[in-house]
């Protein structure tokens, strides 16, 4: 085996041995570097002896999805459904770009992105619960003149509009702030302007379960 220190005959690449009349100690290369039969005495520069621990993996390139061992990972396609007489044929799944390496498909990436762009927005937190004890309410507009018709909403309804004001309050200082073409001094001009309207909404606060879902004085959030 000496022989062979640092050569093919030693490699653990090295497999199917057998001794040929023609060329000696041959094999096969597992590696591919060569096509077979490999004499033993070759070379190469992925050289590893028998025994020694496995190299570790190259880098991933920008782009390049895990566990693919260096290779480009073919698009993946969604399985076939089976076919029935009388059956819809299904939509293919759609999957994400090879560049965007995140182990999820694209509804989850969809859902993932929705929570990330509304978190930043300040929207989205539209899930904000009406307080228990106004469910199945009436809010009752009663005029003071004798005689005129009394308005009833619901009171659900009334508090959607009341969370559809208060995302769209929040979309407007959320452009305010990242506008390029306000001086500074325009901006906290503007600002107090909503955080007036932040101010008077409170009194609707009353109708969030949590008081933290509703308006702050501040014009922010805490």
């Amino acid at each position: 085996m000496n022989d062979y220190a640092g050569r093919c005959g030693s490699c653990a690449a090295f497999t199917r041995v057998h001794e040929d009349p023609a060329r000696g100690r041959v094999g096969e290369c597992a590696l591919e570097v060569y096509p077979p039969p490999v004499k033993a005495t070759a070379t190469c520069a992925r050289y590893r002896a028998k025994g020694a621990p496995p190299p570790p993996p190259p880098p991933r390139a920008a782009g390049q999805p895990r566990g693919s061992g260096g290779k480009p990972r073919p698009p993946e396609r969604a399985p076939s459904p089976e076919r029935r007489p009388g059956a819809a044929p299904q939509p293919p799944r759609s999957t994400l770009p090879r560049e965007i390496d995140i182990d999820m498909d694209i509804d989850e990436f969809r859902r993932v992105l929705r929570e990330v762009l509304s978190e930043e927005l300040g929207v989205g937190r539209a899930e904000a619960e009406m307080g228990g004890r106004w469910e199945g309410g009436e809010l009752v507009l009663r005029p003071g003149k004798e005689g005129t018709a009394e308005k009833r909403i619901p009171l659900d309804v009334f508090f959607h509009k009341i969370v559809m004001l208060r995302d769209k309050l929040r979309v407007l200082e959320q452009k305010l702030n990242a506008h390029e073409g306000l001086s500074d001094a325009e901006k906290v001009q503007l600002q107090a302007y909503i955080t007036g309207c932040y101010g008077t909404l409170t009194t609707f606060n009353v109708l969030f379960a949590r008081r933290e879902d509703g308006f702050s004085g501040s014009g922010r959030d805490d």
